[in-house]
């Protein structure tokens, strides 16, 4: 296996479309045996998935980066760790450990390293953003607060005849009034996933333990099964000049913030006016109640 990085002076670089460096992991046996470092060839973001695949790269650790990037590394087969930093070995063997967290897309639009103020005794660090239009995917994330990248132990968290297999499965999500959310069927590929190992939100989860291959099912998930219901402690209303940037946000938007960790995590501006900004750190679905139609496609032992 192959782990690329994006890489500038032994640190992770933080914007995936501008790396004119890779430094290349060989991994065997799950550990690093070689490393070197490969430009970028002056090529800009839109190939940049392309000169991966040619080294045969099956797994791209970096900072920020977009929705069509995200999209192209993935018809690519490669496996994506967004929002990482820091120095690049270490990131590779928090990888191999199972430690890293992957944010997602997270195009950078308002600038990184921007220090904010103490908010319930957290320090909070803007460190980018996207818009409500990029395309995500609702519940292929591990576990309900994000995805962690890399190899853990796998421990069952529900009974069934396909918990512990690894799975194939199609599927279709919609909210009650029949607005469709996300959808393996539109992008063409399947989702796949260790069963009953706490990769998807329970009800999903539940649902594919004890179905056949062939089968499809309707289920409704209340926000218990789901995202859980809404936490109205983690909707923060912080002050405009503490949060240098925020001055450019606009409601409705969807920004990823710094804990006092250094770990990314998403926020939605809900409300803003002349001095304050009010950010939701809430799951986008969570509080509601969700429909999916899912279909398996196979089932390995």
């Amino acid at each position: 296996m192959k782990i690329a990085v994006t890489y500038d002076n032994g640190n992770i670089f933080q914007h995936f479309g501008r790396t004119e460096n890779f430094k290349v992991y060989e991994i065997e046996d799950g550990k690093v045996v070689s490393s070197e470092v490969i430009g970028s060839d002056g090529i800009g973001h839109g190939a940049l998935a392309g000169l991966l695949a040619g080294h045969d790269i099956q797994v791209l650790i970096c900072g920020g980066l977009g929705g069509g990037a995200l999209n192209a590394l993935k018809n690519a087969g490669i496996e994506v760790c967004a929002g990482a930093s820091g120095n690049a070995d270490e990131a590779a063997a928090a990888y191999l450990r199972g430690d890293l967290v992957d944010t997602g897309a997270n195009c950078d639009h308002h600038g990184e390293g921007h220090e904010c103020g103490h908010h319930d005794g957290d320090d909070h660090e803007c460190c980018g953003g996207h818009h409500d239009g990029e395309d995500h995917e609702c519940c292929g994330g591990h576990g309900e607060g994000g995805g962690c990248c890399g190899r853990h132990e796998q421990q069952l968290t529900l009974e069934g005849k396909n918990a512990g297999k690894s799975v194939r499965v199609h599927y279709r999500g919609t909210f009650d009034d029949g607005t469709q959310f996300d959808s393996s069927y539109d992008r063409g590929e399947t989702l796949d996933f260790v069963c009953g190992t706490g990769m998807m939100i329970r009800g999903f989860d539940k649902a594919v333990a004890d179905m056949e291959v062939g089968q499809a099912v309707d289920v409704h998930l209340m926000p218990e099964e789901a995202y859980g219901p809404k936490d109205p402690e983690a909707i923060i209303t912080i002050e405009i000049a503490q949060l240098p940037g925020s001055e450019n946000l606009n409601v409705g938007e969807r920004v990823y913030l710094r804990n006092m960790m250094g770990q990314p995590f998403p926020v939605t501006v809900t409300a803003k006016d002349d001095s304050t900004i009010t950010l939701d750190a809430n799951h986008e679905m969570a509080g509601r109640e969700l429909n999916f139609h899912i279909e398996l496609i196979e089932v390995q032992e």
